[in-house]
């Protein structure tokens, strides 16, 4: 249904009088909010529509013809990082999409790319739509929720609070590196926040426990958190949402499992742990 919906916005006419209604919020109370400053500001992202355009730009010239065999090397960070954009509305998926679909670049570096954007986003959008558990256990496939019942009582060799986590104090090098990224750069790479969100069901009590603990995390550290698509992260990650079935083992019944051997096959995650020390 692309063709009938991807095309170009209509121009705006604007209405021929004035309104003279009241703001629908009050800009001076909201302008004097004290934020959590236990959360420090980003520098590398620049807020507004100026820069949502500028970044996506950038990523259409520089990014998008090597996206495919990049975007999922958090060493090189081949993804377009126009989600902040895109969450806060500065800038537009279809405008996006648009962009993308006109660019000077071979078309499978496009297809893959508005997989992305146009499916993944809007599954994510529509689960939290549709599914009015969407943060919380019930909200998973029957089959995952079956599996991770008969799975609750299996003994975890680590386990950890979710302060110890949010400190960065687990016992592996590349999880803590995960998230010590989040912490200070406000953002994960895709692939690490699917190993994140997966270690942490594996070493705490519970799905549920597991649930509520990436979702704080994610919502207080990540620029572009409380957002569908962290939400259908996590679930995919922890519950199997929008994923099938897998071999089945202790913990993770048969949730999609990752470990940090796999992570070595995809990517130099020496490279990765020594990029995000340096940085932090």
């Amino acid at each position: 249904m692309l063709p009938e919906f991807l095309v170009e916005y209509p121009e705006i006419i604007p209405h021929p009088y004035p309104s003279k209604e009241e703001p629908l919020f009050d800009l001076e109370r909201v302008a004097k909010t004290i934020p959590d400053t236990s959360v420090a500001e980003i520098s590398w992202c620049v807020p507004g529509q100026k820069a949502g355009y500028t970044a996506m730009q950038s990523f259409l010239e520089n990014g998008l013809g090597r996206y495919p065999e990049s975007r999922n090397d958090p060493c090189l960070d081949g993804q377009s990082n126009l989600s902040p954009y895109l969450h806060f509305g500065q800038l537009s998926p279809q405008r996006v999409a648009l962009a993308v679909s006109s660019a000077q670049v071979p078309d499978d570096a496009k297809s893959v790319f508005l997989e992305e954007l146009i499916v993944r986003r809007e599954l994510a959008d529509n689960f939290c739509h549709y599914e009015q558990q969407y943060d919380s256990f019930e909200g998973f496939h029957d089959w995952a929720k079956k599996s991770l019942n008969a799975h609750r009582k299996d003994k975890r060799t680590y386990l950890y609070t979710q302060q110890e986590l949010e400190s960065a104090e687990s016992h592996d090098e590349l999880w803590n590196a995960c998230q010590l990224d989040l912490m200070h750069r406000g953002k994960l790479h895709g692939y690490m926040r699917m190993y994140w969100a997966k270690k942490i069901l594996e070493w705490t009590q519970s799905p549920e426990e597991a649930l509520q603990c990436a979702i704080y995390l994610n919502d207080k550290y990540s620029i572009d958190g409380r957002d569908a698509n962290g939400y259908t992260g996590i679930a995919w990650s922890i519950g199997g949402v929008h994923d099938r079935a897998w071999a089945e083992r202790p913990v993770f019944g048969k949730i999609r499992y990752m470990n940090r051997n796999g992570c070595r096959r995809k990517f130099d995650v020496d490279g990765y742990i020594e990029k995000v020390l340096q940085s932090t």
